[in-house]
């Protein structure tokens, strides 16, 4: 296996998965094994502590009633029964002086406390230690007791039985540890790879999509899990890059023929002139008309960067109190000579005050591009009616209700996108840019736009927007 394979190998998911799992398993697995043997340690040498102590209250008893003499007899009966290499006894004066002891043939570097023999005649009533024992390569427990008057039973148990069960206990821990590590790792194995090849179907799927085929989609098997909520979630993501993509190819449509017909006409005036031009004022009339386009698409240019802006946050309303009713009677009365050469009714129903906060300019800019669609799209005849409300519960609603030519139930969802115009506008001049200007400038606000419209029967903008305070 080369180096590159062996690294991506390390680097995997999966890998790093199976390694954690096999890792928190053998340590817990070890813990558990230290506590447990702890917890035997303890209970073999509580259990050697009792044996001890009932030796030397046994040895207290007969010395009380039958004298040394009999101690010494059932020592020797004592280490003979259990086994002299298991166990001893050795009696002691207050100085130190061995009385009498059991065989210690097997006990040759038998160690002596003279702190155990101090604290005994201090008051203690025992002392006990464990000893490590090189001629005999085991611990032995020791217990020093004061069994009578000037009389100290020295009493020493050998552990070697019960560490011959602590080491099989470690032998067979150490063989089922490697069996249940290697179990374990093979488990973790089949887990990660289960739970990564969603994830490595995700991922394929993804480089498809990077390749441009952005119509495929990640599959929802229904579970419900974290997989299923990010291939919910990529899914969302892509169908929202795919109407981005769908936009900004209609945007760049509609870009190139709304910049075409002016730059047409220019060059139109342009080749007119130097083809028939033969006096000043021809060459001034092509200029002024040139001038007049290219006016025309500046407004287009700086209408669909204040729309960015707007909508990116770059170019954030003021906050300033402002009396709305003020803004629509002024609004209304700017475009009463409009409504009026063109033989419509226009009717403002606003209350005296009504604060917001906002912008001004921007405000006013939303005013006009409303009202203006509506008269333009309105028949001799017919009423544009504008009211101003307050909403229950907070806010403002602004509305602008028209009689014209409405709008059609496949136009409705999109008349808000940048340079989009149903085909019951292209006979009116315009770029499409209005109303997504309104958008952006009610929605800067922390307020809406919608609308609502029938073919041949009018239309209805509603703007609602916070009020102040």
């Amino acid at each position: 296996m080369s180096s590159r394979i062996r690294g991506l190998f390390r680097n995997s998911l999966t890998f790093r998965l199976t390694l954690w799992y096999t890792a928190i398993f053998a340590v817990s697995s070890v813990v558990a094994f230290f506590l447990f043997y702890t917890l035997i340690t303890s209970v073999i040498q509580q259990k050697t502590d009792e044996d001890l102590l009932d030796q030397a209250g046994k040895f207290s008893a007969v010395l009380m009633e039958n004298g040394i003499g009999a101690v010494k007899e059932l020592a020797l009966l004592e280490a003979r029964a259990a086994g002299e290499r298991t166990i001893f006894f050795r009696l002691l004066y207050p100085t130190g002086q061995a009385v009498f002891s059991s065989n210690l043939a097997s006990w040759k570097d038998l160690p002596f406390r003279k702190e155990a023999i101090e604290k005994l005649i201090g008051g203690a009533d025992r002392f006990i230690e464990t000893v490590n024992m090189t001629s005999r390569h085991d611990q032995v427990r020791i217990l020093y007791a004061m069994i009578g008057p000037g009389v100290i039973l020295q009493v020493g148990q050998s552990t070697e039985r019960y560490m011959r069960i602590i080491d099989a206990f470690r032998r067979v821990f150490l063989v089922t540890m490697a069996l249940l590590v290697a179990l374990a790792a093979g488990v973790g194995w089949f887990m990660a790879r289960r739970t990564v090849s969603d994830v490595e179907t995700i991922t394929g799927i993804a480089r498809g999509i990077s390749g441009g085929t952005l119509e495929t989609r990640v599959p929802v098997k229904g579970r419900g899990d974290e997989i299923d909520q990010l291939a919910a979630t990529l899914n969302g993501m892509l169908d929202r890059i795919q109407s981005l993509v769908d936009e900004i190819r209609q945007m760049g449509d509609n870009i190139a023929h709304d910049l075409k017909s002016p730059l047409t006409r220019i060059r139109g005036l342009a080749e007119v002139a130097l083809t028939t031009g033969k006096s000043r004022s021809d060459y001034e009339t092509m200029a002024a008309s040139a001038i007049e386009e290219c006016d025309r698409l500046l407004n287009i240019i700086n209408t669909m960067l204040l729309i960015s802006r707007t909508e990116a946050g770059v170019e954030k309303p003021s906050h300033e109190k402002i009396d709305l009713s003020h803004l629509v009677r002024e609004a209304c009365e700017l475009f009463g000579t409009t409504a009026e050469d063109r033989g419509l009714t226009l009717s403002c129903l606003v209350p005296d005050e009504c604060l917001v906060t906002g912008d001004t300019r921007m405000i006013q800019r939303l005013l006009s591009n409303l009202l203006d669609n509506a008269i333009k799209y309105t028949s001799a005849g017919g009423r544009v009616d504008v009211s101003l409300s307050r909403i229950e519960g907070g806010g403002v609603s602004l509305e602008v209700k028209d009689t014209g030519i409405g709008i059609s139930a496949e136009d409705l969802p999109r008349i808000f996108d940048r340079f989009y115009r149903g085909d019951q506008s292209r006979s009116e001049a315009g770029t499409g840019l209005g109303l997504s200007l309104a958008r952006a400038i009610a929605r800067a606000h922390g307020g809406d736009i919608r609308v609502q419209s029938r073919l041949h029967e009018g239309s209805l903008f509603v703007v609602t927007l916070p009020s102040s305070g």
